[in-house]
């Protein structure tokens, strides 16, 4: 993952979490409503202190018993009261915070689905993952629980101290004194634990991208006997996770130190000088019975201060995270008024194409450095050439899965950059070398590119691509394949993904070298069947195989990033060295550029 640079790290806590208010303003409403109850709560809380006083000073110095029944039944009602508003604001948030997380994690996912490969490049998906679920579920409860309670524990203890200079100004002086302390550490601890909290919601992501990658690679690491080498990594990083996770418990334990010993210090001073007090005269004991039981009631919203301050200051960090995505900067986007194409003709166009990664060194050269060929209508084009030479690159090219940094790429005369992304990608399918399936059912997967086909084409492009085999799986067509068809085997898995592109129906067809993991027999009936798709389609296919280059008109020969010629099989035979050494390296393990040389 990218270091955490963002500059909103060191903005305000109000003003990041501020930024949640598009999602939240639905909300807002309830969530106001729910402090208002609290607070009145609260107001119940502190009268019953002012009834025992009157209960003190009154009935009880003058020995009448009978008015103390009426004091217990005032409290018993304002107890009762105050439970009823509490189960309230419990009734007025909860089903809020579920549908802002619900408004948050959509929206997450529509960006990630919006944002460029690029992104996706640089981005462990436990990241991704950690911000899609922990943090969200850390920014709900803040704001079903711990803004609620945060702001009206606040104002209960502003209100609670008036009634204390109220009842009595010297007492009142003296806890007033105590929070002094209190609020000077609390901003220290705001900036110990925010950086803490980063840390401990970035290794959690750490943590999640290690697990998913050891659960997806779990054949290599039981096939190498490297399981044990991972499990210490993971415990490698677990201890530093439950290292972190201590450091903000000793961070809590410090601020709950200060919000229970100062407070209780205060009381114990309050004491000694309220007897002192009520001893001259100069305070009743009613007064300092409500002095105490108002004390009591604010007891839990000081220790409290400290747990939602760090819930806050959670919240704050899982937004800094979840806006590192929705900020992000999507270069891949439509045009402000998409060029209208007819569709029908299926010319594609590389005219003086170039293309970098965005953070490859200057140094480096351009992954296709120059490239200019057309693709007829209707014409097949192979694409060959070794490792590294930019075969693959140049077809994420087609449909902008990567911009070009030079030259364009169009159909039909039209530059794809003109072309509205939904309209690009149903006039061109792609099928890559490696074949990803969803966890739905064989028909969803093959479907996935136009869902309205209708049986007949479904069935023809699995017969195209020969996957016959779809009929013997437990529930034929609505078999679930499983999580990205490990189910299945590399060849059945590539022989359905061939199948998603031709049942699309596209003017364009572009294979990256989709028949990698087939056997040769299966190979030979899938492009015999093939070629009547490829006769009326314009295609562009990575060819690996000298029986897949048979396939196509033209052959493209790629060197370092360039077209070096273009030609039929046998011109470029004749004519080309390098073709003819890339063709020999079909037979064995593709060889790297590099090699060439020493031969």
């Amino acid at each position: 993952m990218p270091e955490p640079t963002n500059p909103q790290s060191a903005v305000g806590t109000v003003a990041v979490l501020s930024r949640l208010r598009p999602y939240v303003r639905e909300a807002l409403p309830r969530i106001y409503a729910a402090m208002v109850v609290s607070v009145v709560a609260s107001a119940v809380a502190l009268a019953i202190p002012q009834v025992l006083q009157w209960m003190v000073d009154g009935p009880l110095a003058d020995g009448d018993p009978g008015p103390i029944w009426v004091a217990a039944g005032i409290v018993l009602a304002l107890g009762v009261l105050e439970a009823v508003l509490i189960g309230a604001r419990r009734a007025l948030v909860l089903t809020p915070g579920t549908h802002v997380e619900a408004r948050l994690r959509n929206s997450l996912y529509r960006r990630l689905q919006n944002l460029p490969v690029a992104f996706h490049d640089r981005w462990p998906s436990g990241q991704l993952l950690s911000r899609a679920v922990s943090d969200l579920n850390l920014i709900r409860r803040w704001l079903s629980f711990g803004l609620v309670l945060l702001v009206v524990n606040v104002l209960t203890i502003i209100g609670g101290a008036v009634i204390l200079i109220a009842l009595n100004w010297v007492l009142g002086l003296i806890f007033v004194a105590a929070a002094v302390p209190v609020i000077l550490y609390s901003f220290s601890f705001e900036r110990k634990y925010s950086d803490v909290a980063r840390r401990s919601q970035d290794q959690t992501g750490d943590l999640a991208t290690s697990v998913e990658e050891s659960v997806h690679g779990i054949r290599v690491l039981k096939a190498f006997g490297r399981g044990r080498y991972a499990l210490k990594r993971f415990e490698s990083q677990a201890e530093q996770l439950r290292g972190t996770e201590i450091e903000k418990a000793k961070a809590i334990a410090g601020i709950w130190l200060y919000l229970t010993l100062i407070p209780d210090l205060a009381f114990g001073v309050c004491l000694v000088v309220g007897v002192w007090l009520a001893s001259t005269g100069q305070s009743s004991v009613g007064e300092l019975v409500a002095f105490f039981a108002t004390g009591t009631v604010l007891l839990f919203p000081i220790w409290s201060l400290g747990y939602f301050l760090a819930m806050t200051l959670d919240a704050k960090t899982a937004t800094l995270r979840f806006f590192e995505v929705m900020d992000a900067e999507n270069t891949i986007i439509d045009p402000e008024q998409p060029a209208a194409v007819s569709r029908g003709r299926g010319e594609l166009v590389f005219d003086d194409v170039h293309f970098r990664y965005q953070d490859a060194p200057a140094t480096f050269p351009d992954l296709v450095d120059g490239v200019s060929l057309t693709v007829q209508p209707g014409e097949t084009m192979a694409l060959v050439g070794l490792t590294g030479s930019g075969k693959s690159t140049l077809t994420a090219l087609t449909t902008r899965l990567y911009d070009v940094t030079g030259g364009s790429v169009r159909v039909d005369g039209v530059d794809v950059r003109d072309l509205a992304l939904d309209d690009l990608r149903s006039r061109i399918a792609m099928a890559f070398e490696e074949a990803t399936l969803f966890s739905r059912t064989v028909r969803e997967n093959v479907l996935l590119g136009r869902p309205d086909a209708s049986e007949e084409d479904l069935r023809e492009a699995l017969n195209i691509a020969q996957a016959s085999f779809v009929d013997d799986l437990p529930a034929g067509l609505d078999t679930k394949v499983g999580e990205e068809g490990l189910s299945l085997s590399g060849g059945q898995r590539q022989r359905l993904a061939l199948a998603r592109a031709i049942a699309a129906r596209p003017e364009i067809l572009v294979l990256d070298d989709p028949l990698s993991a087939l056997d040769v027999d299966t190979e030979a009936l899938v492009e015999a069947a093939l070629r009547r798709v490829l006769a009326t389609t314009t295609a562009l296919i990575v060819a690996h195989r000298p029986s897949t280059v048979a396939l196509a008109d033209r052959v493209a020969l790629l060197e370092n990033g360039r077209i070096t010629a273009v030609g039929t099989h046998s011109e470029l035979l004749a004519s080309s060295a390098h073709y003819r050494f890339v063709i020999s390296s079909f037979d064995s393990p593709e060889v790297p550029a590099t090699e060439e040389v020493s031969r």
